[in-house]
C-alpha cells in the first residue's frame, strides 16, 4: 500500500492540503479523471512505448496553473507512448502485471493505475465553443 506522502514526496510533489498524506492511494483499472485529463482503459497498443524513467514523465504541463501531471512507475515496468499528433490524445500508458503507475499532480494528489493499457486524454468542455479543459 502506497500513501500520498510516500509517492508524492519521492518525486518532490507536495501533498495537497485537502488530502491526508498518510492515506493509501487506491489503485484502479477503470476510468480515472484527474483535473483536465482522463485515463481510459483500452485494448493493447502495437507499441507500448519507452519505459518511464525513475524521475517520471510529464504527461501534461498545466496551462493555467503551471502544475504538471507527472506519470511515475512503481514495483515494475511502466511504459509511455506519447501521441504523435496534436489534439486531445496525450498518449498511452502500459502497466505491466506486476507494476503500478501513479499520476501525480500538486492540486489533485495522485491516481494509482493498475496493470493494463490506457489512453491518457485531455478533457474538453462546452463553453462558447468546444475547448480543452485548462487545469
Amino acid at each position: 500500500m502506497t500513501t500520498y506522502a510516500t509517492v508524492m514526496g519521492r518525486h518532490k510533489v507536495d501533498v495537497p492540503a485537502h488530502l491526508e498524506g498518510q492515506a493509501t492511494i487506491p489503485v484502479l483499472t477503470g476510468i480515472q479523471p484527474q483535473g483536465d485529463i482522463i485515463v481510459l482503459p483500452v485494448a493493447t497498443t502495437r507499441d507500448p512505448g519507452a519505459p518511464v524513467p525513475a524521475d517520471g514523465v510529464p504527461v501534461v504541463r498545466g496551462e493555467a496553473t503551471g502544475n504538471t501531471h507527472l506519470l511515475v512507475a512503481a514495483d515494475g515496468p511502466v511504459y509511455w507512448a506519447p501521441s504523435d499528433r496534436d489534439g486531445l490524445d496525450c498518449g498511452h500508458v502500459t502497466v505491466d502485471p506486476c507494476a503500478t503507475a501513479y499520476l501525480l499532480h500538486p492540486e489533485h494528489g495522485a491516481n494509482g493505475i493498475g496493470p493494463g493499457t490506457y489512453l491518457v486524454r485531455r478533457q474538453r468542455e462546452q463553453a462558447d465553443v468546444i475547448r480543452r479543459v485548462a487545469d
